[in-house]
């Protein structure tokens, strides 16, 4: 990248240049030229708290985000105030997209700890698409991934038992978490998400979902915290669950 490109860009407080994302191994190269461009389409940062509301059901976004660091979650509310959990989302992921990439937002997204996200405009995707064939790829690839885990949360819900849906999601998120490098050298891990929002996510009770987790306790396969819970056992969550676990090929993101 010329120098004055990097002078431009440097008003972030993470350049391009510099994403610390950028290094994981879990994410694709870019190349000097989708650098560039994904420089000039970043159009700010946003710092978010714990429990705020980065997008609301029924409203149209201008902008799509990265996240940068932190955890979120997507859900969507029934009328009496029920709610489903449909995914989570980690550093890499692109938030926004789901919306039908102009359309009006269908979910909500909340930030589970302290966020900062990269914001984009999403009426500069168009310009995307006809630049950089690589990373409109790389649009339908991430789209088409978030619908394979979705097919895999529907398996969980519909045929996994009590026992082995909380195996699977906590297994889900360990091995994402793991992927950034967030876990632990004994592969222990905080996951922050509380009780209720594994209820919200596997469609049960908080009552069950105690009783549940209990279980995974006994068993010594994760313990409760305060706000979240500690991996014990990885493989052991990962037997359970039935689930084959993550693929290992780098992944894209903007």
């Amino acid at each position: 990248m010329a120098n004055g490109t990097a002078e431009r860009h440097t008003r972030w407080r993470t350049p391009c240049f510099k994403c610390p994302l950028r290094k994981l191994e879990v994410f694709r190269d870019f190349s000097a030229e989708e650098l560039e461009f994904v420089s000039h389409f970043k159009a700010g940062e946003l710092s978010v708290a714990r429990g705020a509301t980065v997008l609301v059901a029924e409203t149209h976004s201008p902008h799509l985000f990265t996240l940068l660091s932190g955890w979120a979650f997507r859900y969507k509310l029934l009328p009496d105030g029920r709610r489903q959990i449909l995914n989570y989302a980690l550093p890499g992921d692109l938030i926004g997209l789901q919306s039908g990439l102009m359309g009006e937002m269908d979910h909500s997204v909340e930030a589970l700890t302290p966020l900062t996200l990269c914001v984009f405009e999403r009426s500069r995707l168009e310009r995307l698409f006809e630049r950089h064939p690589s990373l409109a790829y790389d649009i339908t690839w991430i789209a088409a991934n978030e619908e394979r885990i979705l097919d895999e949360h529907l398996l969980s819900i519909g045929r996994r038992s009590a026992l082995e849906r909380a195996a699977y999601l906590l297994s889900f998120l360990h091995q994402r978490a793991r992927a950034l490098g967030e876990a632990a050298e004994d592969d222990r891990r905080f996951i922050p998400v509380t009780q209720q929002h594994v209820a919200d996510t596997l469609g049960l009770s908080l009552v069950h979902t105690n009783k549940t987790l209990r279980r995974l306790a006994q068993r010594k396969l994760a313990s409760w915290k305060d706000r979240g819970c500690e991996i014990e056992d990885a493989e052991g969550l990962l037997a359970l669950s039935g689930w084959d676990g993550l693929t290992r090929q780098p992944r894209p993101f903007i």
